[in-house]
């Protein structure tokens, strides 16, 4: 079996060599079972990155570390305790017509889904389940939509929609032709493929995170900027922050556009009309600072730049859900948050091979994925009828021990063969400067 999604990318990139040695390869089998192609999907989107990164041989990718580093937010304990990962707002509901699916891990957003709902900020999940049970499912979404909270209802998947969405590009990479001199701040063939490349880092939650954080390990100075109002649960960025510094800046200050200007690479993954808001939308940065590689993640794509999402609401509308139903009822999941994963993958790939472009050509250029978009590509790869059992790895073998402020972390080793993390830092505590 060959990786048409891998020759895929590598032709989307750029790089006719390794798309037609990708058409050779036989993609092992990763532990990720699930009705859809998880599995691929998650070897594609590592082989992706590192064979455009690294010399080691693709064959010494491990499919074992994959399926761990995958399913990260499993293996990470804080001082020997598993933070919890969904917050009791986020999950499926019942609804008197079928299914919603909810997400509240951030505070604001538990918030404003009770709003939606008419209820008091004190509801329990039980008193959701009850008002929610009483709804249909479109006027449930509708209602927390209306007050800003994240809702969507569970569907059938869509396969013209996403016939459609396959004939774009999986990896959109555009090439503005400006007076641009070619630049890169790499300081010698020995060193990491990004070794002096600052990377400006305005992502959260998975997807853009695991990017930087990839181009973080390949020797990138990676700043991650925060707001100060939004706060960022610790066992989140710590799962993804390896090799980052991290801090704290209002968008709209006179020091962001200090950084932007000495940044060679700038990684977003707020909602597009959010970000055309505080101007720091593609176009306006390419206006301004035609210097930068803008690369952008999205959960919906640019043609729906004002609605937020998450991997596990893509999951939920694009039909992923019920493929993998357990019973042919009630909604399923991914066996990892493999839309998000795989987007970092091959954001970064995607960084790495157009550096290499720019250095060569020169230009404002301009890149871009979405889970949705992903999402798209999984439903048109081979599945199966039933689930795979679960077979055990050994996890110890595929995680690491830091100490951060005090605190002891084990997180997942990296999925590309033959480098290491460097130890997270606290989120928020470093300077917002190069």
């Amino acid at each position: 079996m060959s990786s048409p999604l891998l020759s895929r990318v590598f032709s989307e990139l750029g790089s006719p060599d390794l798309a037609l040695r990708a058409q050779a390869l036989a993609p092992p089998s990763v532990l990720l079972p699930s009705r859809l192609s998880t599995g691929h999907l998650a070897w594609a989107s590592v082989a992706a990155a590192t064979l455009l990164s690294s010399p080691a041989p693709v064959e010494s990718i491990d499919p074992d570390r994959i399926a761990v580093a995958y399913r990260s937010d499993r293996v990470l304990t804080i001082d020997g305790t598993a933070p919890p990962v969904w917050a009791p707002l986020s999950g499926f509901w019942q609804t008197s017509d079928g299914w919603i699916r909810t997400h509240g891990n951030y505070p604001h957003h538990a918030a404003r889904l009770l709003v939606g709902l008419g209820l008091a900020s004190s509801a329990t999940p039980e008193t959701v389940g009850r008002a929610l049970a009483e709804c249909r499912s479109s006027e449930a979404v509708a209602s927390v939509s209306a007050a800003g909270g994240l809702a969507v209802e569970v569907r059938d998947e869509h396969p013209s929609v996403d016939t459609e969405l396959r004939g774009t590009p999986l990896l959109h990479v555009v090439r503005r032709d400006v007076s641009v001199a070619p630049r890169s701040r790499r300081t010698g063939e020995t060193e990491k493929p990004l070794h002096g490349v600052r990377v400006l880092d305005l992502t959260r939650v998975i997807a853009g995170p695991v990017a930087t954080r990839t181009l973080a390990l390949w020797g990138a100075d990676v700043l991650r900027i925060d707001p100060r109002n939004l706060l960022e649960p610790e066992w989140q960025h710590l799962d993804t922050g390896h090799g980052k510094r991290s801090a704290l800046l209002n968008a709209r200050s006179p020091r962001m556009e200090e950084l932007l200007t000495g940044a060679d690479v700038v990684v977003l993954g707020y909602r597009p009309a959010a970000l055309e808001r505080l101007g720091l939308d593609a176009d306006a940065l390419a206006l301004r600072h035609p210097h930068l590689l803008v690369a952008q993640l999205s959960a919906w794509g640019l043609d729906d730049p004002a609605r937020a999402g998450f991997d596990s609401l893509v999951q939920a509308e694009s039909g992923i859900a019920m493929i993998e139903s357990p019973d042919g009822d009630r909604p399923g999941a991914l066996p990892a948050q493999a839309l998000d994963h795989s987007a970092g993958y091959l954001l970064a790939a995607a960084i790495l091979r157009t550096l290499e472009r720019r250095k060569a050509e020169g230009g404002s250029w301009f890149v871009h994925t979405s889970l949705r978009r992903i999402a798209a590509e999984l439903l048109g790869m081979p599945r199966g009828d039933d689930i795979p059992s679960e077979a055990p790895i050994d996890v110890a073998s595929h995680t690491a021990r830091f100490v951060v402020g005090g605190h002891t972390l084990i997180t997942a080793r990296p999925a590309i063969p033959a480098v290491e993390y460097a130890v997270p830092r606290p989120w928020g505590r470093d300077q917002p400067r190069w």
